[in-house]
C-alpha cells in the first residue's frame, strides 16, 4: 500500500509540475500584453516568456500561475484550518520530491489536434502539460524511476532522454477502443535543470524539436494566452482550426489541402485575475468582423439576462448582472468584476456542515405504539 502510495503521489507531482520548456538558448524576449512588472514575484519573469516562446504549437492552451493562486488568492479565501493543512500538505511534497507548489512559475497545459490519418479514420488529440520553478527536474524524475517499479523504460530522442510508461488499464481498453491507444502511454522528459514535461510521446518530441527552434508556438498564439501575464488563470483556443484539422478540412496527414477560408471566427480568450478587493472575469470572442461582433453580442446579452431571471441563487444572480458583454471591432469582449467578499462568503456557506435533524429542546415526543396494543396511561390518585 505504502509503495503504491508513493507511485502514485510521485506521478501526480509530476503530471503537476509537467513542463516542455526550456531556458532560452538565445536572448530573444517577447512584451505581451506590455511591459512585466519584473518586481512582482507575482509576474512572469522574462525568462519565464523567453521559455514559454520555446513551447509547441497548440490549439488550446491553459496558463495557471501557482504563485498568485497560491500565495495571493487561496489566503484570503480559505479557512485558516484549511490553509495550515495545505501548507503541512506542501512541506511534505518538498521534503519527499524536493517540489515546492508555491514557488512554480508557471504550469501549461496544451492540447493539440491532428490530421486524419490516410485511411481518413479519426485522429485524438494530444496533450502535454509544462512548467518551470524551483526544484531539480533531473531529481524528480530520478524520483519517479524509483517509485515506478521499472515501469519506466528510457528512449532517445535527439539529445534528450524520454521515459514512457504504459497505462495498463488503458491499453487494455484500446483493444476494443483504437481511439484510445493514443493515450495508453505518457512520456516525461527533462528539458532544463528546473523544467520538466509529461504527456503523450508524440507530442514531447514536438517539444523537444520546439526547444531546436522547429515548430514553435507564434507569437501571436502566445500573445493571445497571455494578454495579462498577472493573471491567475488564463485559456486561449482556437476552436473552429481545431475542427478543421481534425476533420480533414486542411487534408490528410499524407495529402495536404490549403484551407479555402482563412478565419480566426470562434478563437477565444478568457482569464481570472484579482486586485485589492475583487476578482475580475475578462475574456473575448473573435467574430471575424464589426458586424457579426455586433450580432453575437445582442444573443449574448439575451442569453445572460434569461438566465439571470431564471437562477433563484442570489449570489448568482448578482455574478450575472455584474457581466458586462460589449462589441470591439471584430471581437466580442466580456467583462466582470466581481467583490472577494461575495467570493469569501459563498464559500464559506457552501463549506457550512448540514444541519442535522433533531428534535427540539424541551419539546416531549409521544411514544409509539405498536399495532394491536393498548397505550397504557398510568391514573392520577387524588390527595
Amino acid at each position: 500500500m505504502k509503495k503504491t502510495f508513493l507511485q502514485l503521489l510521485a506521478f501526480i507531482l509530476l503530471f503537476l509540475t509537467a513542463n516542455a520548456s526550456m531556458v532560452a538558448q538565445n536572448s530573444q524576449t517577447i512584451a505581451v500584453g506590455g511591459p512585466v512588472n519584473a518586481s512582482s514575484p507575482a509576474a512572469v519573469s522574462q525568462t519565464g516568456l523567453t521559455s514559454l516562446s520555446n513551447l509547441p504549437e497548440a490549439d488550446t492552451f491553459i496558463f495557471i500561475n501557482p504563485q498568485r493562486i497560491l500565495n495571493e488568492a487561496a489566503p484570503r479565501l480559505m479557512p485558516e484550518k484549511e490553509l495550515a493543512e495545505m501548507r503541512a500538505a506542501f512541506d511534505q511534497a518538498k521534503q519527499f520530491a524536493g517540489v515546492d507548489p508555491t514557488k512554480l512559475e508557471y504550469i501549461v497545459f496544451a492540447v493539440r489536434f491532428r490530421k486524419p490519418s490516410a485511411e481518413l479514420a479519426f485522429m485524438p488529440p494530444e496533450f502535454m502539460a509544462v512548467t518551470s520553478g524551483d526544484f531539480n527536474a533531473d531529481s524528480l524524475l530520478g524520483l519517479a524511476r524509483a517509485v515506478s517499479g521499472g515501469k519506466l523504460r528510457d528512449e532517445t530522442y535527439g539529445a534528450k532522454t524520454l521515459s514512457l510508461m504504459t497505462i495498463d488499464p488503458i491499453a487494455k481498453e484500446a483493444e476494443k477502443n483504437p481511439l484510445l491507444k493514443s493515450f495508453s502511454e505518457v512520456a516525461i522528459v527533462s528539458l532544463s535543470p528546473t523544467s520538466i514535461a509529461v504527456g503523450t510521446t508524440a507530442y514531447l518530441k514536438a517539444a523537444v524539436d520546439a526547444v531546436a527552434g522547429n515548430g514553435r508556438i507564434t507569437p501571436e498564439s502566445l500573445a493571445s494566452l497571455l494578454r495579462d501575464p498577472n493573471a491567475l488563470i488564463s485559456i486561449a483556443g482556437s476552436p473552429l482550426a481545431s475542427f478543421s484539422k481534425s476533420f480533414g478540412l486542411l487534408g490528410t496527414e499524407a495529402n495536404a489541402r490549403a484551407p479555402r477560408c482563412d478565419s480566426k471566427f470562434g478563437d477565444f480568450y478568457a482569464a481570472v485575475t484579482m486586485d485589492a478587493t475583487n476578482f475580475m472575469l475578462r475574456g473575448a470572442l473573435n467574430a471575424d468582423n464589426p458586424d457579426t461582433a455586433k450580432i453575437i453580442n445582442s444573443l449574448i446579452s439575451g442569453l445572460l439576462r434569461q438566465a439571470t431571471s431564471s437562477v433563484p441563487d442570489i449570489t448568482a444572480q448578482a455574478v450575472f448582472k455584474s457581466l458586462t458583454v460589449t462589441p470591439q471591432e471584430n471581437e466580442v469582449v466580456l467583462r466582470a468584476d466581481i467583490p472577494q467578499q461575495m467570493v469569501i462568503d459563498f464559500i464559506k456557506e457552501k463549506m457550512k456542515p448540514k444541519k442535522e435533524e433533531a428534535a427540539v429542546t424541551g419539546v416531549s415526543t409521544p411514544p409509539v405504539t405498536k399495532p394491536g396494543q393498548k397505550r397504557r396511561t398510568r391514573r392520577r390518585t387524588r390527595p
